[in-house]
């Protein structure tokens, strides 16, 4: 790990007879940052942050809602019957738009589905027509919840929480 002093408003030393008012100065205006990324050569964060692919919503801004991933929509199916395999829910689902990929995760004490699957479309209308179609409908003698997997929440606020008493 490199340890860096940056010296804001960099100051010429001058060897003084009062050399503690001088180290005085030089400390006040001296940050010291530790830790990876701050030695020699190392770009700001910003520079870094840019790099990256960001994921833009269904163009609703901070609106409270479904949220894109990064492939596409992903719907949350609960209370999938334990042997439930690929194609029951393939079936199902691809009535309302093709289907990029469905996830049925199992549980390894058991080799039975731990009761929930992911399907992901490629299309907001088409998931979202499957989510409002399936959500409470029947699959292998179990009613079946459908909802978007990934949900933005409201703005938390920076209020100061008043006790209730």
């Amino acid at each position: 790990m490199a340890d860096v002093l940056d010296i804001n408003d960099a100051v010429e030393l001058e060897v003084e007879e009062e050399g503690d008012q001088s180290v005085a100065r030089l400390k006040d205006k001296v940050t010291k940052r530790k830790g990876r990324g701050f030695g020699a050569g190392a770009s700001s964060r910003a520079e870094k942050v840019k790099n990256y692919e960001s994921v833009d919503g269904d163009g609703s801004g901070d609106a409270i809602g479904p949220q894109k991933s990064v492939e596409g929509w992903i719907l949350f199916v609960t209370s999938v019957h334990e042997e439930a395999s690929d194609e029951d829910l393939n079936e199902k689902f691809s009535e309302y738009g093709l289907i990029k990929n469905i996830n049925l995760n199992l549980d390894r004490r058991t080799g039975f589905l731990k009761g929930y699957a992911l399907v992901e479309y490629q299309n907001y209308e088409e998931a979202d027509a499957a989510r409002r179609a399936l959500n409470g409908t029947d699959v292998l003698g179990q009613n079946i919840g459908v909802d978007w997997c990934f949900v933005k929440g409201p703005k938390k606020s920076r209020r100061s929480r008043k006790s209730k008493h």
